[in-house]
């Protein structure tokens, strides 16, 4: 298996897809609430958010807890312990809200006042393409009313909204196996 390759490289290092995924929470009544919330990218302005990482196949390997929707991406992933389980050996593929981690790769970003040079640009694509994985998965669990529409149950019950979005990555990982993303 060491000596396989994909279109992302040798199978020899092990790799996996991370991205935050966001729930959309109705406005909070307070304003301390709403500041805590506030995901400029939700459909409805507040949200919670998870992280999800998979690997090349589409299979949903991790899910972190649910964390408020102005929690940024790199602290969830520094908090959910998948750093921790990981080594020379693991490569984690990430967008650039993960710059500036161990064992993540993120694409480069414009020098300022420049353009990329092309090689940086061919490693953007390379990059951009294999995260498309954890994008399709992501809408792949918004098809899920649960998370694609407005969560309406206790805004402050965290261990709920993760048990709920554990469940419906589980539920999405069985339907691959009948319903590819891709073939």
């Amino acid at each position: 298996m060491s000596n396989r390759t994909t279109a992302h490289g040798p199978e020899e290092h092990h790799k996996l897809i991370v991205d935050s995924a966001s729930i959309a929470a109705p406005q909070p009544h307070d304003s301390q609430q709403r500041k805590a919330y506030l995901h400029s990218k939700s459909a409805t302005n507040y949200a919670f958010k998870v992280q999800i990482a998979c690997d090349f196949n589409h299979r949903i390997v991790h899910v972190s807890e649910c964390y408020r929707g102005s929690i940024h991406d790199i602290t969830i992933l520094r908090e959910s312990g998948l750093l921790e389980r990981v080594d020379n050996s693991v490569q984690i593929i990430a967008d650039k809200g993960y710059v500036g981690e161990d064992y993540v790769v993120t694409p480069r970003r414009k020098p300022h006042g420049r353009e990329l040079a092309d090689e940086d640009k061919d490693f953007n694509r390379v990059i951009n393409s294999a995260r498309a994985a954890v994008e399709n998965v992501n809408q792949r669990l918004k098809t899920y009313v649960i998370l694609g529409g407005v969560y309406r149950g206790a805004i402050d019950d965290f261990d709920k909204t993760t048990k709920i979005a554990q469940v419906v990555c589980a539920l999405c990982n069985l339907n691959l196996s009948k319903h590819p993303i891709r073939k």
